[in-house]
């Protein structure tokens, strides 16, 4: 099952949460603002991250700011009670699935959330069209 980690003012949640109920892809949603998140959440995202906390770290938070050489500092067990204490560091949306982490949200890139009958029938077009087309590029690219 999908998790999808938001805040309610993020306009890039609301898009992932539409993208997601028109195409019929089902995810727990999880407010981080409001529900702690968890040691085993966190890690979960980062054992998926191709750069690890970089790619859930906000920068440009302001608790980022405010301790930015701190944080530089911490060891990773630190740094995650950072998060769990301060969860709006946190980039969003995070989308976790089985095998992916995306970050934000990317129109090209959330295809990959699709189901496998609608995955085909996106490549079942390109296909008509030579393979020209964004959904079959980034399979080539990304090895799936």
């Amino acid at each position: 099952m999908i998790q999808l980690y938001i805040s309610p003012s993020c306009s890039s949640c609301r898009k992932v949460k539409k993208y997601f109920d028109n195409n019929g892809i089902k995810y727990l949603e999880k407010n981080i603002l409001n529900a702690p998140i968890s040691k085993e959440e966190i890690m979960r995202m980062l054992t998926k991250s191709e750069n690890g906390f970089e790619d859930i770290i906000s920068t440009r938070s302001n608790v980022f700011k405010e301790k930015g050489n701190k944080i530089e500092q911490m060891k990773t067990s630190e740094l995650v009670d950072f998060i769990i204490d301060n969860p709006s560091v946190l980039k969003r949306p995070i989308i976790v699935a089985d095998y992916e982490l995306q970050v934000g949200y990317n129109e090209e890139d959330i295809t990959l959330f699709l189901p496998r009958d609608k995955r085909e029938e996106l490549c079942s077009v390109c296909l008509k069209n030579n393979g020209d087309c964004d959904y079959i590029k980034h399979l080539r690219f990304s090895g799936k």
